[in-house]
């Protein structure tokens, strides 16, 4: 259900756009509207409400009929109102009026049946899968806590068994398969006690073999929560390819789409100066710019560019700064929840320092701090850092030791699957994550 909401808010859209366009050209106009300029502008207008609503949360995070319908028409008049200025400033009817406001009236009412299909499609598969976890309790506890959060697929946690119930097997009794029979069970998770257990494994194997999927901890991390657990990884099992040094195509290509992608910023940079210039006067005066030292690739430290968002006379911070500052002036405050901040940093992917994707770039201060008690801390810095990453749209805002380390775990499951598809996923969410004003 929640794939037919999406595909049907996808192709419902356009269709309104260049129906009424259609309609407006034959019937009202008398113009060809497919030799007209206003085609690309239709495709415009679809581009700008697919990218609104999606912000939003249409279709999938609206939980209710009524919270989904107002999500439905914010975000139409959001796009109405978009496309509205735009001919204002252009100072042409782009789009007739009765394509932009006749098409956002329709995108209401099919958006808000896009969630009602949504939410009975989440409905359905928010325990489509059942967990048997065969572990101590704090590795119970830390699966439970852990699928409260934000996993990449919904599970539920039906039952449990230590490593010492799952392995008594006494006559035809086998524990750990009639759990899963009694439970319903479609996905077993082995803690590193049972999977060194036979008597566990033989049952696993039977398991499997019947349609049951079976998942080391480790794995069950990457494909159900996102991350890679760091007191699962050893030395050795560092050791996997890294789209970025190992594959040579990627690593252009990523080069050439982060150079593309900051050509592109230049011009909100260029066009937003002057907004951010007068605000400083007016709420946040003194330096328009902050740079700061941050480290890169292979360790190099470097110069990252940000509208000042603090009050001038702040001191660089030598502790973990708070996610509710109390230097930052109000006018960086609104840069902050815009994420304006961050524009300038277009500059520093053009100059090879960021990448549009990859681990976010510390103070050296604190990696210094995070190499002596975090392991492997330093592997994140074999790529080139990121504008946005996964530990980003997955956790947010960093403001202590422990934060660090929960990041770093997405980080490195980053680098296990870095592609270009992982890539355009992480961008997408963090510009639903941007409109939606969710995380920093």
């Amino acid at each position: 259900m929640r794939r037919l909401a999406r595909l049907l808010l996808i192709v419902g859209i356009p269709a309104a756009v260049f129906g009424l366009s259609k309609y407006h050209a034959q019937f009202i106009g008398e113009y060809d509207f497919t030799e007209s300029f206003r085609f690309a502008w239709a495709i415009t207008y679809c581009g700008i409400l697919l990218v609104v609503c999606y912000g939003l949360g249409l279709p999938d995070l609206s939980r209710s009929i009524a919270s989904g319908f107002l999500t439905s028409v914010v975000a139409a008049g959001l796009a109405a109102l978009a496309i509205s200025s735009v001919q204002l400033v252009v100072g042409d009817a782009l789009l007739p009026r009765f394509v932009v406001f006749g098409a956002a009236l329709l995108v209401v009412p099919l958006a808000t049946l896009c969630v009602g299909l949504s939410s009975i499609g989440h409905e359905a598969s928010e325990d489509r899968d059942r967990v048997v976890v065969v572990g101590d309790e704090d590795f119970v506890r830390e699966l439970e806590s852990e699928l409260r959060m934000r996993p990449e697929r919904p599970a539920v946690i039906v039952t449990s068994l230590t490593a010492e119930e799952a392995a008594e097997i006494a006559g035809e009794v086998y524990p750990l398969m009639n759990a899963v029979v009694w439970s319903e069970a479609t996905v077993v998770v082995l803690g590193s006690d049972a999977t060194v257990d036979e008597r566990i494994v033989d049952q696993a194997a039977e398991l499997h073999e019947s349609g049951v999927r079976v998942r080391t901890r480790s794995l069950f991390y990457e494909e159900w929560l996102g991350k890679i657990p760091v007191h699962e990884l050893g030395r050795v099992s560092m050791f996997f390819d890294i789209g970025e040094i190992h594959r040579d195509r990627y690593g252009r290509m990523k080069r050439v789409f982060d150079v593309a992608a900051g050509l592109a910023g230049l011009v909100p940079l260029v066009a937003l100066l002057p907004v951010v210039l007068l605000g400083n006067l007016l709420a946040n005066r003194g330096p328009l710019f902050f740079m700061q030292e941050r480290v890169g690739r292979s360790s190099k430290v470097f110069s990252i560019y940000q509208f000042r968002t603090m009050s001038e006379n702040s001191a660089i911070p030598t502790e973990w700064t708070a996610a509710s500052d109390p230097r930052v002036t109000r006018f960086g405050k609104l840069l902050r929840m815009s994420h304006l901040d961050e524009l300038p940093q277009v500059v520093n992917i053009l100059r090879g320092d960021l990448s549009l994707v990859g681990p976010r770039p510390e103070q050296p201060t604190y990696v210094a701090e995070l190499q002596e008690k975090l392991p492997f801390y330093n592997m994140r810095h074999i790529v080139r850092p990121g504008l946005t990453g996964w530990a980003q749209v997955k956790y947010g805002y960093a403001g202590d030791e422990r934060d660090a380390l929960e990041k770093l775990q997405y980080d490195f499951h980053y680098l296990r699957r870095q592609s270009f598809l992982f890539d355009l996923r992480i961008v997408v969410r963090t510009i639903r994550a941007v409109i939606g004003r969710d995380g920093r």
